[in-house]
């Protein structure tokens, strides 16, 4: 059953993502749609026969994306992305997350619902944003380096987040409490105290020795042995990360960090390349899978609704902060148009991890995979835009 299952799989994906290469879309759109094709949803009958067995390789997926997304952000590059991009990060995802919970309380979901939806919707993805500036020839751009930076400290506040908010949701609904009352309030104070100290504890300590480690083996020119110990310290951390009830992505991004403070972090990065794509690819098929394509067309209006709040906040308050900061009206016009636009990856993460601690209903996953392809497919159309009306204003 596994191998039929996962024979589906890459075929029905290898389909897609021919598909979407021809029509000049991300491979991300590719997998979204093989998976709803083969979901148990679709009809007139499920492709899959376990589904199961793809939810525990999309576990996987988001170890090895995440692994691989931490691996960009040595801690140093963490600490040098500006002050700036940290100021600009934290109030547009701060303002992003307040405003999209505001409406999606108003449009009816759930508070645990509304929380994740935020979350999801205030994280730019950086991938498909990275590929697009650069089949656009702007990665060398100011805008892009000031949205790569952003983007850091963004990712950075999302799964720390995550981490606290997947732990009070696991809590609540075991529990029953409500958020709330004093109970529920100190669990988050603790919750906050766990993921402060986990990463806490990884940064200062775990940096000491691991990198060494890592170096160690890099220089016995074994590369097989090298992706061993480095995949071993990735499920370590996420290991380590759900006995502390956080989410397995937190563990998985702050073990590529370490991993990135090594002398072979490009090594690593680019012998785990080709296993982050397969089981990355599998989360994002997982993700189609999981949403009932039947009730897309009744998702359609509130997504719709969420990717304008997302879209206007984030346009909003990244532009009038690099104004005020004295860029030129071109650098954070393009900023902000590639920050508010793309939907993505971690933000299908987050639907999983509130998915993962039953907190969320089953109508969150089709409404985050509308935005995702919705804001997917839109994004190389308005950075175009932003690109040509810059251009057009430099002229004039």
């Amino acid at each position: 059953t596994i191998v039929q299952d996962f024979a589906v799989v890459m075929i029905v994906a290898a389909i897609m993502i021919l598909f979407t290469y021809k029509l000049k879309q991300p491979t991300v759109l590719g997998y979204i749609l093989a998976g709803m094709i083969i979901g148990p949803y679709t009809p007139p009958f499920p492709l899959l026969q376990d589904i199961d067995t793809i939810n525990i390789f999309a576990e996987l997926g988001i170890i090895m994306l995440l692994f691989v997304i931490g691996t960009d952000f040595p801690i140093q590059k963490l600490r040098s992305v500006g002050r700036i991009s940290i100021v600009v990060a934290s109030a547009e995802s701060i303002g992003t997350l307040l405003l999209t919970l505001i409406v999606g309380q108003h449009l009816g979901f759930s508070f645990f619902d509304s929380i994740f939806i935020a979350l999801a919707m205030s994280i730019t993805s950086t991938v498909v944003t990275v590929r697009i500036l650069e089949e656009l020839g702007m990665l060398q751009d100011t805008s892009s380096t000031l949205l790569l930076g952003i983007s850091i400290v963004e990712d950075t506040i999302a799964i720390s987040a995550l981490a606290v908010i997947q732990s009070i949701a696991a809590d609540t609904v075991s529990t029953g409490n409500d958020v709330t009352n004093l109970g529920s309030i100190l669990q988050i104070l603790i919750s906050v105290g766990v993921v402060a100290a986990f990463i806490g504890g990884i940064l200062i300590f775990g940096s000491r020795y691991l990198p060494n480690l890592v170096d160690k083996i890099g220089k016995t020119h074994d590369y097989a042995l090298l992706l061993i110990v480095i995949l071993g310290l990735a499920v370590g951390l996420s290991f380590g990360a759900s006995l502390l009830g956080l989410s397995v992505a937190t563990g998985a991004f702050f073990a590529g960090v370490l991993v990135a403070e090594s002398k072979s972090a490009s090594v690593a990065r680019v012998i785990t390349t080709p296993i982050r794509d397969v089981f990355a690819a599998i989360f994002f098929i997982s993700i189609g899978a999981l949403m009932d394509v039947s009730l897309i067309p009744v998702f359609i209006v509130p997504a719709m609704l969420l990717i304008l709040t997302s879209f206007a906040s984030k346009f909003l308050i990244v532009a009038a902060l690099l104004n005020r900061a004295k860029y030129d009206n071109t650098t954070s016009l393009r900023a902000a148009l590639g920050m508010a636009s793309a939907k993505g990856e971690l933000s299908l993460v987050v639907a999983k991890g509130g998915q993962d601690v039953g907190a969320i209903t089953s109508a969150v996953l089709p409404r985050l995979g509308v935005v995702t392809i919705v804001t997917t497919f839109m994004t190389p159309y308005i950075l175009r835009f932003g690109s040509k009306l810059t251009n057009s204003l430099k002229t004039s």
